[in-house]
């Protein structure tokens, strides 16, 4: 950061640019080459919940619930393509023309969506669904008015009495959030085990935690690990409860299965986002 200043101070001493010019310019350079180009001043942004690319030249944000247009543009295609492909890459990923849909996250846990031509038709598309570095907790969400006490309190008994809970909802309600509320109520001394898509949920009270992440195939279309796979993986994993991010396919299929065969069933879980608590006194 010190380098790029001293350059941009020799290169503006005619006084052409203003103060707030040139440390707007230093931060653009920095975020160029250290961070996310355009994007990185509305991920340090709190306020900003959802940041949405539709083009090199078209970004939308969502802000306190309102999504807007925001002035941000990529200087090009090709820098917009470079930055998805860095993205990706760190949490070994692909994507290209023949797989051109991918998930992954950020380095701050940030979920990511990417759609590329041929399939996105106005170019490179990706969506960015930022979580708060705090999560909120099942009493914050009474204060907000989202449940009341009465209803925290039912659910409380059901989680620690290891009861199934179905949590489903459409994009944006606050499944991951509410997710996250309800494991404040898991007894620490448990094992989970986390099995997503993409990395989201914040479990910080359960000391005893394994996650497990998807894994797409490679340019061979092989080596493919899916939530179905890692579920049937984590039954020999020795675990109290299992979490499963998201039931949208088969998956459905191989937890139903443990409940069938000894797993006592109990199950937290949705479209999207599950708990699977496991027996303690099955056999895995």
């Amino acid at each position: 950061m010190s380098l790029i200043e001293e350059v941009v101070l020799e290169g503006s001493k005619n006084g052409e640019l203003t103060a707030g010019q040139k440390w707007e310019l230093v931060h653009r350079i920095y975020h160029s080459y250290r961070g996310l180009d355009v994007l990185q001043p509305l991920i340090d942004d709190p306020a900003i919940t959802e940041i949405m690319i539709n083009s090199h030249r078209e970004i939308f944000i969502e802000r306190d619930g309102q999504v807007s247009r925001n002035e941000a543009e990529f200087e090009s295609r090709e820098r917009l393509e470079d930055m998805i492909q860095s993205i990706v890459a760190k949490v070994n990923r692909t994507v290209n023309e023949m797989s051109p849909i991918v998930d992954a996250r950020l380095q701050d846990g940030s979920r990511v969506n990417v759609v590329l031509p041929p399939v996105a038709l106005k170019g490179p598309t990706m969506t960015i669904r930022k979580f708060s570095a705090n999560p909120l907790t099942m009493e914050s969400l009474i204060l907000r008015g989202a449940l009341t006490e009465q209803a925290a309190e039912l659910l409380r008994v059901l989680v620690q009495s290891k009861f199934n809970l179905f949590i489903g909802g459409g994009t944006g309600s606050g499944k991951t959030t509410f997710l996250n509320a309800l494991s404040q109520w898991i007894p620490e001394e448990e094992r989970i085990i986390t099995i997503e898509d993409s990395a989201e949920l914040q479990i910080r009270t359960v000391p005893n935690l394994v996650s497990l992440e998807t894994r797409n195939a490679n340019t061979e279309g092989k080596g493919e690990i899916g939530i179905r796979d890692l579920i049937r993986s984590s039954l020999r994993m020795r675990p109290n409860r299992i979490i499963v991010g998201e039931v949208r396919g088969a998956e459905a299929i191989e937890m139903l299965n443990a409940m069938n065969t000894g797993h006592d069933g109990r199950l937290y879980s949705s479209i999207y986002s599950s708990f699977l608590p496991v027996s303690d006194t099955q056999p895995l």
